[in-house]
C-alpha cells in the first residue's frame, strides 16, 4: 500500500488514461486543467497520507516529524534492530531524502549524513539503515531498467532514490512551499530539488496506475548519462512507455530528445512516449510526444 496517488486524492478530473496509453494505439489526448506549479508544490508538501494531508499545515509539519521519529525510535526497534546512533540514522534518511530522484551512490549518502565529522559511519553501517528502511516501507526506489529483449549498450544498473512520499523528503530538508518556488533545496541555490520532488511526485502516481494494468515501472539511464529517461512503464508483452518528467508547463526540443531516440532505439517497441509537467493543456505533439499535465494523468 503506497500513499494515495493524485486521482485518488481527487483534486483534478483525469482526461489521460494510461490504459489508453499502454495500448501502442496512440490515442487522442485532450483536456485541460487549472492546477499549476504551485499547486503541485501543495501536493508535495501536503503527502498522499490520508491522516496527515487534511491537517493544517503547522499541524501537517508536526505529524510528518512524528512520522520520521516513530520510524526511528520504535519501528526499527520492533523489527528486531538495534539503532546505536539515532541522528546518524536521521541524517542518512535527510541524505537520502535530499538525492531523491538521483542515482547517487550510496557512498555519498553517507557522506553527506555526517558533514563535518572526522569519523564517518562504515559502509556497512548504511547498508544497514537502507535494508531496514526498505523493509519498513520508508525507502521506495524505482529500479533501472533491464530489458530482456533489447540491446542497448552501457545500461546503468542504478535504482533512483525515492522515499515513499516526496513530503517526507521535503521535511527532512526543511523544505516550505516558497523556498521551493524560490529554487532553493538541501543545498544553496539548489534549483533542482523541486523538479526531482516533482518527479518523485510522478512517480509515486505512475506506479500505482501502472500496477493495476500489471505493468512494471523502472528507469533508464545509460552510463555516462548520455540518455536517460525518467519511467519506463513495460507492459506483460515487454512494450514499454516511455515518460519523461519536467517542472515546467512549457516542452523544449531537449525534453523529447530522450524519448525519440529511444522510439529509434526500439522500433516497435515503444508503445507510447509522454512529457509529463506542469503546464495546462494535454495535446500530441507533431512527433508523437503525448505532453499530459500530471493532474490529468488517469487511468
Amino acid at each position: 500500500m503506497r500513499p494515495m496517488s493524485l486521482p485518488e486524492r481527487q483534486i483534478e478530473n483525469p482526461s489521460v488514461s494510461l490504459a489508453d496509453l499502454l495500448t501502442g494505439r496512440q490515442p487522442t489526448i485532450g483536456g485541460t486543467t487549472g492546477l499549476t506549479t504551485p499547486d503541485y508544490v501543495d501536493e508535495i508538501l501536503r503527502s498522499g497520507f490520508p491522516g496527515i494531508r487534511q491537517a493544517s499545515p503547522s499541524i501537517r509539519d508536526e505529524l510528518l516529524d512524528s512520522y520520521v521519529d516513530r520510524i526511528i525510535d520504535h519501528d526499527i526497534v520492533e523489527s528486531g534492530a538495534r539503532v546505536r546512533r539515532p541522528a546518524t540514522l536521521r541524517g542518512w534518511l535527510a541524505a537520502y531524502g535530499a538525492a531523491t530522484a538521483t542515482t547517487a551512490s550510496y557512498a555519498s549518502i553517507l557522506q553527506s549524513a555526517t558533514p563535518g565529522e572526522d569519523i564517518k559511519p562504515a559502509k556497512l553501517t548504511g547498508m544497514v539503515y537502507r535494508g531496514l528502511l526498505q523493509r519498513l516501507w520508508v525507502l521506495d526506489p524505482l529500479p533501472a531498467w533491464v530489458p530482456t529483449f533489447a540491446h542497448l549498450d552501457r545500461l546503468g544498473q542504478s535504482p533512483k532514490h525515492h522515499l515513499v512520499d516526496p513530503s517526507l523528503a521535503a521535511r527532512l530538508a526543511g523544505a516550505t512551499k516558497a523556498s521551493l518556488i524560490r529554487g532553493e533545496g538541501p543545498s544553496q541555490n539548489d534549483d533542482a530539488f523541486l523538479g526531482a520532488l516533482f518527479e518523485s511526485l510522478a512517480v509515486q502516481t505512475i506506479r500505482v496506475l501502472a500496477q493495476a494494468h500489471q505493468a512494471r515501472t523502472s528507469h533508464m539511464r545509460l552510463q555516462g548519462g548520455d540518455h536517460e529517461i525518467d519511467i519506463i512503464i513495460e507492459r506483460a508483452d515487454l512494450r514499454v512507455v516511455a515518460v519523461e518528467v519536467k517542472v515546467s508547463p512549457i516542452v523544449r526540443p531537449a525534453d523529447v530528445a530522450h524519448l525519440n531516440w529511444l522510439d529509434k532505439q526500439l522500433p516497435g517497441r515503444v508503445a507510447d512516449k509522454v512529457i509529463v509537467n506542469t503546464g495546462e493543456r494535454a495535446y500530441r505533439r507533431p512527433d508523437g510526444v503525448a505532453v499530459v499535465p500530471l493532474g490529468l494523468l488517469g487511468q
